[in-house]
């Protein structure tokens, strides 16, 4: 890890030395900056998203937290002693830093999981309607005529695409939350 403050923010970027730290951070599992400004704080997260085409998680708990949250793109917000502005402009919101572990591997990995089914879902519920109205046009001479009618079109969308997210996101886990916790290594089958 990197720990940087403030101080030595000004310095790196007073002095054009942002490719130095990119370099150096390039070696790191994570970057921590403390005693710093607000607009450092999003100044270096900017700097790595831009130059390292990498996706950035911040973390804050205070109103000096906001911009560094906003130009991440995933911003946490802890709630607790300095208000809750970190919370109100962050993606994730958690009572404590305990609270990250288990919102990362758990609640993440099972979000990922969801998400990709649900792509496949979509594309498979499309392709199925296409097929029918394409296959119609050949029974039906390429009249243009219509095979549903379109109140049975909208519920078919409908149907099929408001409940079974709604049941995925419910009860879809597909490996349970001790054995996600136990193995963080599961979280890098998904991707």
């Amino acid at each position: 890890g990197l720990v940087l403050d403030g101080r030595t923010l000004s310095t790196i970027f007073q002095g054009g030395l942002e490719e130095k730290l990119l370099e150096l951070a390039r070696h790191c599992r994570s970057v921590l900056c403390c005693r710093s400004t607000p607009l450092q704080k999003s100044m270096v997260v900017k700097l790595v998203r831009r130059q390292l085409k990498a996706m950035t998680l911040s973390i804050g708990d205070g109103a000096n937290d906001v911009s560094m949250i906003q130009a991440a793109d995933v911003g946490i917000g802890i709630s607790g002693q300095e208000g809750m502005q970190a919370v109100m402009a962050s993606d994730f919101a958690i009572s404590r830093f305990k609270h990250l572990k288990k919102l990362l591997l758990v609640h993440g990995h099972w979000c990922y999981a969801r998400l990709a089914k649900m792509v496949i879902y979509f594309f498979y519920k499309n392709v199925c309607y296409v097929n029918l109205l394409f296959w119609y046009q050949f029974f039906c001479g390429f009249s243009g005529s219509t095979m549903l009618d379109y109140w049975q079109m909208i519920f078919f969308n409908l149907f099929f695409t408001s409940v079974p997210p709604l049941l995925f996101g419910a009860l879809d886990k597909d490996v349970s939350a001790e054995t996600l916790l136990r193995l963080p290594e599961l979280y890098r089958n998904g991707q």
